[in-house]
């Protein structure tokens, strides 16, 4: 069974950065896609950054592209979310995920993915 644990979120002012790491244990083969999604209080859950687990296959909400990073340390059996220039818009609780399927092209599709963490906290000040 695959668990996933966030860390990392906390309070930021407008044009900081955090970095979010999503530890997981269980096993995840690296054609399993793995990322981030977020929920802003009143709204849907969506899709900000996912990614193969083992490398490749990035893919990124538009209001977060040149801003966000997503990437992997197999070794440690995380994944990150380098979060910079922040904005108050990126207020959410974020959310680890990984998918159960194989494949080889990662979405932001919020279906595709089984696993969910228990969310971590992100508030961005202006």
């Amino acid at each position: 069974q695959v668990q996933l644990m966030e860390s990392g979120g906390g309070s930021v002012q407008a044009g900081g950065s955090l970095r979010l790491s999503c530890a997981y244990s269980g096993y995840i083969s690296s054609t399993q896609c793995m990322g981030w999604f977020r929920q802003a209080p009143g709204k849907k859950r969506d899709g900000v950054a996912v990614m193969l687990a083992g490398g490749g296959s990035t893919d990124y909400a538009d209001s977060v592209k040149g801003r966000f990073t997503i990437s992997r340390d197999n070794a440690k059996n995380t994944i990150y979310l380098q979060m910079n220039t922040l904005k108050p818009e990126d207020t959410a609780m974020y959310y680890c995920a990984a998918a159960r399927d194989h494949n080889w092209s990662c979405r932001l599709r919020l279906g595709e993915y089984n696993y969910w963490g228990q969310g971590t906290q992100v508030t961005v000040s202006s």
